[in-house]
């Protein structure tokens, strides 16, 4: 951990995405996942996927969706991290996770999930986070399992997406999911 991510840890804080966060949020996504940066960064699809993660229009409608947010994590005026959560039924579905290529390594990742499983429990009631992801994407499937989330088996095919090119055939997406009554509330 470099001084200036370890920093960043310090002055971390939260708040809920604005419309006119939407363009320095599809930056910051395209930069994770896909972005020449990325490549230094175990968050990268490059080797799986070319094109855009997202686009600005995207990121605005789920801003403004009922029953869907982004969360920020914000280090001084810079966001340096997102998250989206849309609430179903019982539970809520997040992806779009993101944190700075630049700053990945210091913690802000892991706080910035502990914020989101809080909000949902205490604003939506929701017991259950659940979420998808590329079973090919080891690395992070394992990230997920530290933190609590178990594969449920169930998988899912890749969804159709103009923005994004499959690099490889047979990308599926896993379900992964975490009981949030075991959790205490951050």
């Amino acid at each position: 951990m470099t001084p200036e991510s370890n920093s960043a840890l310090k002055t971390l804080s939260f708040r809920k995405a604005r419309p006119e966060d939407a363009e320095q949020i599809t930056r910051l996504v395209n930069a994770a996942y896909r972005g020449d940066s990325s490549k230094r960064a175990w968050t990268s699809e490059v080797r799986l996927m070319d094109g855009n993660r997202t686009n600005e229009a995207e990121v605005r409608q789920l801003i403004e969706t009922e029953g869907s947010i982004i969360l920020l994590g914000i280090d001084g005026a810079d966001i340096v991290g997102s998250l989206h959560l849309k609430r179903t039924e019982v539970a809520a579905y997040f992806g779009l996770f993101v944190v700075n290529p630049e700053l990945q390594g210091a913690g802000i990742g892991k706080h910035l999930l502990q914020f989101a499983e809080g909000f949902v429990q205490r604003e939506w009631g929701v017991t259950k986070m659940w979420m998808t992801v590329i079973t090919r994407r080891e690395e992070l499937v394992a990230f997920y399992e530290r933190r609590g989330y178990r594969r449920t088996g169930q998988v899912e095919p890749f969804p159709e997406n103009v923005s994004s090119i499959p690099l490889v055939q047979g990308l599926l997406l896993e379900v992964l999911e975490k009981d949030l009554t075991a959790t205490s509330l951050p």
